[in-house]
């Protein structure tokens, strides 16, 4: 089993895998993710993938090195993660991209870094989990691939990125709007690297509890928001065969805990459910800002 997802159709010339502008004020209900076209960046977007390069760790740290990735990857390792396409997602994503420069040097440690308005991005062994959980879904066995994805909280970008090249697709929402636009600048300086970004990806600002339905159903949702309850809308928007992985609080245990949710038929007859590790995340929210 590999980590590439099979070549997706040619794009068009010009085009991107990701929202490049969004739509004007007032196109869409508050409540509802805002979209684009997906064009190549052009100016404001392109000046904030610049200036997210500017602020990206210097090259003399030798951050961009293959082999600090490889001794992150070593580690998932010891730790007892045993999925090799997230393994070889690990080690192609370079996770100093996605963080403040002054942070830099501790990109590649295991440890949540704050990224601006009270959010963090997550620990590497703590992403790695959760995706692997994804991909040991038996649908993705079977393909190779996570398939058609949902992702709820973009953050900074790094997850999206992982995932992109995990899935055959990407949807991620990001509620608060400074955070959407860093990560669209992030992701856009990845797009310039051939093999960067493998999947179909589009990024959306808007309430991430009110999932994507235009293009649900979906193979995997992962949330990096942890809630009281699973929203509705993340349910009904999982495909059979789909799984779902998601912070949630457990009463039974007074805390957050990772909740895996597999639909095996419709309707909620159809969904088992089960309790895994215990996570601290930023809570779930509704809305935007």
């Amino acid at each position: 089993m590999t980590g590439r997802p099979p070549p997706g159709p040619p794009r068009a010339p010009g085009t991107a895998r990701f929202p490049a502008a969004l739509k004007p004020a007032g196109t869409a209900p508050a409540s509802a993710p805002t979209t684009a076209a997906l064009v190549r960046p052009q100016r404001p977007l392109q000046q904030a993938a610049d200036d997210a390069a500017r602020r990206r760790a210097p090259s003399g740290l030798g951050l961009d090195s293959a082999a600090v990735r490889e001794r992150m990857v070593q580690r998932l390792r010891a730790g007892g993660l045993r999925c090799e396409p997230v393994l070889q997602a690990f080690a192609r994503v370079e996770r100093h991209r996605f963080v403040d420069s002054a942070l830099a040097g501790q990109a590649y440690e295991d440890t949540s870094l704050p990224i601006g308005l009270a959010q963090t991005i997550s620990k590497p062994s703590v992403v790695a989990r959760m995706l692997s959980l994804l991909f040991e879904a038996s649908g993705a066995a079977q393909r190779g691939h996570l398939g058609r994805v949902l992702e709820i909280g973009t953050g900074c970008g790094y997850q999206t990125a992982l995932l992109a090249q995990l899935a055959r697709s990407v949807v991620s929402i990001e509620r608060l709007r400074p955070l959407h636009d860093k990560a669209r600048a992030n992701l856009a300086t990845l797009d310039a690297t051939p093999g960067a970004l493998s999947a179909d990806l589009r990024l959306l600002h808007g309430d991430g509890r009110l999932g994507h339905a235009p293009r649900a159903p979906y193979d995997a949702i992962v949330a990096a928001a942890g809630g009281e309850e699973l929203p509705a809308a993340w349910l009904d928007q999982l495909a059979v065969g789909g799984r779902l992985v998601a912070p949630m609080v457990d009463a039974a245990r007074g805390g957050q805990g990772l909740l895996v949710v597999d639909r095996m038929a419709e309707g909620p007859a159809g969904l088992a459910r089960r309790w895994l590790d215990a996570v601290h995340f930023v809570p779930l929210k509704s809305g935007t800002e």
